[in-house]
């Protein structure tokens, strides 16, 4: 799910390469627009605390931009955009639903399931090969096979509102200290 497309697919090839040599996991890759303007965006992160500076996007945008540059590989112009996953990020990993367990999330698969394909409720880790997520006014937990997802992204709550106000302010303090 980090790519949508074959298009998208081949971009993230060259990109994951760029991004891991700065230390960086790529968490979704998409070519967006028609044939005219199109937009790349590239959402990326640390892997150890899944956290990423503005420095950090723009290193990966130099570097991305220079292989690019030289590969050309996309016909036409095209707005490069590096930025973080954000508060609701797109969950594109398996190990996003541990890391995110007890957080209301979307979910869409690319078949149906019980009649239907859309799902919404909290996440209750990975089982296997497959998403556990408590649905909103069922008793059990569902398992969704995690290849059949097309889309999964965490819904903006107060939860996880406080648990991102929480998370800057720990790394305020951080850089607090180390300009001390």
């Amino acid at each position: 799910m980090k790519a949508k497309t074959a298009e998208d697919r081949q971009l993230l090839e060259l990109i994951e390469p760029i991004a891991e040599s700065l230390g960086l996991d790529i968490v979704r890759v998409r070519l967006m627009g028609g044939t005219q303007r199109r937009r790349l965006q590239i959402m990326a992160e640390r892997g150890s605390d899944h956290d990423i500076s503005v420095e950090e996007c723009a290193r990966l945008s130099r570097a991305v931009s220079e292989v690019f540059d030289a590969a050309d590989p996309i016909a036409g112009e095209y707005l490069l955009e590096v930025s973080s996953p954000g508060i609701d990020r797109p969950l594109t990993r398996q190990s996003d639903f541990d890391l995110f367990e007890g957080y209301e999330a979307r979910l869409e698969t690319d078949r149906m399931i019980e009649g239907r394909k859309r799902f919404k409720g909290v996440i209750a880790g990975v089982d296997g090969d497959n998403i556990a997520i408590d649905l909103e006014g069922e008793e059990d937990t569902a398992l969704i096979p995690f290849e059949w997802l097309v889309d999964a992204k965490l819904v903006l709550t107060d939860d996880l509102m406080k648990a991102g106000a929480e998370k800057r302010a720990a790394r305020n303090d951080n850089s607090t200290e180390t300009e001390d």
